[in-house]
């Protein structure tokens, strides 16, 4: 089976990057108004109640399926599926955040999506730096 297709979930792609600021301060971001801006297109807060409706500045639908303040958000994404996660680095001043993208069609949407989230993170340090 090629890289990054599974048997359930079609094609997926993960991101991850160390950004050195405390966990807290990550999430308040990537969880703001700002930060959900950046990554996910809102113009607005991002809901966190389970079914909630969003939709992007660009028209795409979907809904809140889990919020775990601290910890994670995942959300339907038109028909894919995306998960933001962050996680205690080696140190205080160290957070590893994550992007999960999953449900995607084919191989070349996958790595579109991957060049996507390497350019949603170099953003999201810029503004955090």
């Amino acid at each position: 089976m090629p890289t990054g297709l599974t048997q359930d979930a079609g094609w997926e792609i993960g991101v991850s990057r160390t950004i050195r600021r405390p966990l807290t301060v990550v999430w308040d971001f990537v969880a703001g108004p700002e930060g959900a801006a950046l990554w996910l297109g809102l113009d607005g807060s991002l809901p966190t109640e389970k079914g909630a409706p969003y939709r992007t500045a660009d028209g795409i639908e979907g809904e809140i399926r889990s919020y775990r303040p601290g910890d994670r958000v995942r959300l339907t994404h038109g028909t894919s599926t995306v998960q933001v996660a962050v996680t205690p680095g080696s140190s205080e001043d160290r957070t590893v955040l994550r992007f999960h993208q999953e449900r995607l069609a084919s191989a070349e949407e996958r790595e579109e999506r991957r060049t996507h989230w390497k350019n949603v993170m170099d953003r999201i340090e810029a503004e955090l730096t």
